[in-house]
């Protein structure tokens, strides 16, 4: 995928098949805890002990939480530095295998469909396969990002 070079991406700078990866992401305990107290306050996520007698057989990461850590490495990678971007939905989001502490996670993404919008405005839509990836190379986490995007400004001289 072509890299930003400190400067506006538009749709137009997106290709079908564009691929990028980013640097891992080592996961700790303490975060574990303190994002599940937060958000997700289960006791897998958020006690020791009783993540012991779970069905995990130990303390684990909230699938919320490997989906914002995959956001963030990707809005912290760049690959999606754009005008006017814009979420518009996830499809297909499913959590694979747990995430536990020490885990390092990476993410690959890939532009699987891009349509410019049917309403006629300068934008289109940009799909792209979110994949994250422990140490190991297990799959952890897949979805479908659905994207809106701005076309490149015309140019009026």
């Amino acid at each position: 995928m072509r890299e930003p070079a400190g400067m506006a991406r538009y749709y137009e700078d997106y290709a079908v098949g564009d691929r990028h990866e980013t640097p891992g992401v080592t996961i700790t305990e303490a975060a574990i805890i303190a994002f599940a107290e937060a958000y997700d306050p289960q006791p897998f996520h958020t006690d020791r002990e009783a993540a012991k007698n779970s069905l995990f057989g130990g303390l684990v990461a909230s699938g919320w939480q490997t989906a914002a850590i995959a956001m963030r490495s990707i809005v912290e990678s760049r690959v999606m530095e754009a005008t006017g971007v814009v979420g518009i939905g996830i499809d297909e989001l499913r959590w694979l295998s747990p995430v536990r502490a020490g885990d390092t996670l990476h993410v690959s993404m890939e532009i699987v469909d891009k349509q410019p919008s049917l309403s006629g405005k300068r934008r289109g839509v940009i799909r792209s396969r979110i994949l994250v990836r422990n140490q190991r190379g297990e799959d952890v986490m897949s979805e479908i990002a659905i994207n809106t995007i701005a076309f490149r400004p015309e140019r009026t001289t």
